[in-house]
């Protein structure tokens, strides 16, 4: 387990997720963002392979034949996915990788993954998250009605994380997240691997004091 650590990161739409995840990310060079696999059409200004692969429906049933993802689901109308392989290597090159994922694939990457921590956020209450996803200008009265009916099913699996982060105070919930990451790097299992040749000369029989 000398590896990278694996850390998925849950919320409903409008609760910050992508922002603390970009804070995240701007001060912490050992973190990689795993680009997920989706169906859903490229928006204005997104970049393929950036923000995401975008491929279409055979494409995505391809690689789900092939055994290509870690995890993957469908949320609103759009799939997504996060290849196996790219997640593996990059953390036998012992970065660690984080997974922006709904509740679907934070529950198949545990299954999968021993030694993932699972993270959730949540809102500081249901008008802020109704008032954020307004305020995003992306989406019309009914399609807001839709993502509210979705969040509440989203958040009914908090309990499935390690770890619950709420947003309402951003600096906060960034130091929350960040005190996860680090912790998840010193778990005992991870830091003895990575200071074995340490921990065999500390506990080597005593050959007097030097």
């Amino acid at each position: 387990m000398t590896g990278g650590c694996l850390y998925t990161l849950s919320a409903p739409s409008g609760a910050g997720k992508t922002s603390l995840v970009r804070a995240l990310l701007d001060n912490d060079e050992q973190l990689t963002l795993s680009i997920s696999h989706t169906t859903r059409p490229r928006r204005e200004g997104e970049t393929d392979g950036v923000d995401y692969f975008f491929v279409d429906d055979p494409a995505f049933d391809g690689m789900i034949a092939q055994g290509e993802f870690l995890e993957h689901a469908r949320v609103f109308d759009n799939r997504y996915g996060t290849s196996a392989r790219v997640v593996e290597e990059t953390l036998a090159g012992g970065r660690d990788v984080l997974l922006e994922i709904d509740w679907q694939g934070a529950r198949q990457v545990r299954e999968r993954v021993a030694g993932a921590v699972s993270i959730f956020v949540l809102p500081p209450s249901r008008d802020a998250l109704v008032e954020r996803l307004r305020a995003r200008g992306q989406d019309a009265d009914e399609v807001i009605e839709r993502r509210m009916e979705a969040a509440i099913d989203e958040m009914a699996h908090y309990t499935e994380a390690d770890y619950l982060i709420v947003n309402d105070d951003f600096d906060e919930a960034l130091a929350d997240l960040r005190a996860i990451v680090r912790a998840g790097r010193v778990r005992r299992p991870r830091q003895a691997a990575r200071c074995a040749d340490l921990i065999a000369e500390l506990l080597a029989p005593a050959d007097g004091i030097r």
